[in-house]
């Protein structure tokens, strides 16, 4: 009868779980919906290039709004912003806010704030429909700063987040909120809101099955902005942070007081996993042994 020791046995059950955690890694990206009135396009191509561990798909929601099921089918996540305010964003908030209910999770970035009903007149704010009752923040009234924007880091929350980053500014296009009640805020911006109030630069919101996170920066501001002048720091990584928090309907598996690389440290379930098959591999091995001796 073949038979291996303790140890060679539980040194097996590690290699074949390892393996099998490293073929699953792929599982965990997401397909995002890139959804906006302009940039789209845009914003998914480098978010594609500089967020390879997910996909990202334009959607010109100028033109479309969406589907429950449409959005449901084609995506795990999907992203909501706009560039000018636009007729079908009360629309597509209510596609979103349905897509959020549905336990899948929503992230939001500048410009959805012009559109949202408390923002600045001159802008002419639509509104985001039904989505409204789930975003984390509302506006300052302005609904568009044009004011550079610097993240709070010694003030930010250790969280999956807020993991690596250590710097991010904004010359324009960033900020203007309040956090509403409920609302999660891991970083805030220096500089404070209209209002004078602190101003969330990144936050999230849990509401029944639905999440939001909030990015209070543009996304598209590769399309329309200069690296190192008009953005700086790491501006991708808190975007990837966003997405990955997202892809597990925002719950924080890596730990919520962590702030090393999060696509780094194994999830809690993969270790419970690991622990589990190794204290079934553990029984198994002292039962033969008993069989044999």
């Amino acid at each position: 009868m073949n038979t291996c020791s303790l140890r060679t046995c539980a040194v097996r059950a590690v290699v074949v779980v390892s393996a099998a955690l490293v073929l699953a890694a792929p599982a965990f990206a997401a397909r995002v919906g890139v959804l906006s009135n302009t940039y789209a396009v845009q914003t998914a191509a480098d978010f594609n290039a500089r967020i390879p561990t997910h996909t990202f798909t334009p959607l010109d929601t100028s033109t479309t709004v969406p589907t429950l099921n449409s959005l449901t089918d084609a995506f795990d996540v999907i992203l909501v912003f706009e560039d000018s305010t636009f007729g079908n964003a009360p629309a597509v908030g209510d596609a979103a806010a349905a897509f959020a209910n549905s336990g899948r999770a929503v992230v939001i970035g500048a410009f959805y704030d012009q559109d949202r009903s408390d923002g600045l007149p001159a802008n002419s704010p639509h509104g985001w429909g039904a989505f409204e009752q789930i975003d984390p923040n509302t506006t300052d009234g302005t609904g568009t700063p044009y004011a550079p924007r610097t993240l709070d880091t010694a003030t930010m929350a250790r969280h999956p987040l807020t993991g690596g980053l250590t710097s991010l500014t904004s010359a324009k296009f960033a900020g203007g909120n309040r956090a509403k009640p409920g609302t999660t805020v891991v970083a805030w911006w220096k500089e404070p809101n209209a209002l004078g109030q602190p101003d969330p630069a990144i936050a999230y919101r849990m509401t029944g099955p639905a999440c939001v996170v909030h990015v209070a920066i543009a996304p598209n501001y590769p399309s329309t902005g200069i690296v190192g002048t008009d953005y700086t720091g790491d501006f991708h990584r808190a975007w990837r942070n966003a997405f990955d928090f997202a892809t597990g309907n925002c719950t924080a598996t890596t730990g919520e007081a962590t702030t090393s690389d999060p696509a780094t440290i194994p999830t809690l379930s993969q270790w419970g996993l690991l622990l589990t098959i190794l204290l079934i591999g553990a029984a198994a091995a002292l039962q033969r042994r008993r069989i044999v001796g």
